[in-house]
């Protein structure tokens, strides 16, 4: 697993698609680390994981206040519009661990945001994304039910081969004890494009 950095607060690492983000890092990282925000098992991308209880709390307050931000690449098929500001309502089917847009508030349904602009057109489509929300399989849905499915991505409509959703977290910057840390980190796939 690639660090990016660490210190006796964090480490930032790249986590491999494949491995669980909540117990599967921290034993690849030696344990003694908190997971304050998680990736599906099936995506890749930058993390960060605090080493101390005060830093957990630290980093899971500027998720709650949005100073978090979280930025994704994404291959997609189709040409999405060039850009998009994007909030649907999302709800979460636990027994089938499937979510879906829906059109009414109700119980359960959580308000979902997120802006991207594309980066290349053509039958896949690659898309930077900024999420404003961190709700789960958020990108997935969203891309999907405009007829936008990520490569990969079967759960949510995509017919190709591919073994997982070709989505990563690229890149990742946060307020800590008055600094603002950044760090960033692209898969082979989106290098491509």
């Amino acid at each position: 697993m690639e660090i990016l950095y660490t210190d006796e607060r964090m480490v930032v690492c790249v986590k491999p698609v494949g491995l669980d983000a909540e117990q599967g890092v921290p034993q690849a990282l030696g344990g003694g680390v908190y997971p304050v925000h998680r990736l599906d098992k099936n995506v890749g991308g930058v993390m960060v994981y605090a080493r101390t209880g005060q830093t957990a709390a630290a980093l899971s307050r500027a998720i709650q206040e949005g100073t978090m931000i979280k930025e994704y690449v994404a291959l997609v098929h189709g040409t999405p519009p060039e850009a998009g500001d994007w909030t649907d309502l999302l709800f979460k089917d636990s027994g089938k661990n499937k979510v879906f847009v829906v059109r009414r508030p109700r119980k359960g349904v959580k308000e979902a945001r997120l802006e991207y602009r594309r980066l290349t057109a053509g039958e896949e489509s690659l898309v930077r994304i900024r999420l404003h929300t961190g709700r789960s399989h958020q990108i997935r849905v969203q891309f999907a039910s405009r007829g936008f499915p990520l490569v990969g991505d079967h759960k949510y409509g995509a017919r190709d081969r591919a073994a997982a959703p070709l989505l990563f977290s690229c890149r990742l910057t946060f307020p800590l004890e008055g600094r603002t840390y950044t760090f960033q980190s692209l898969p082979d796939w989106a290098k491509d494009q």
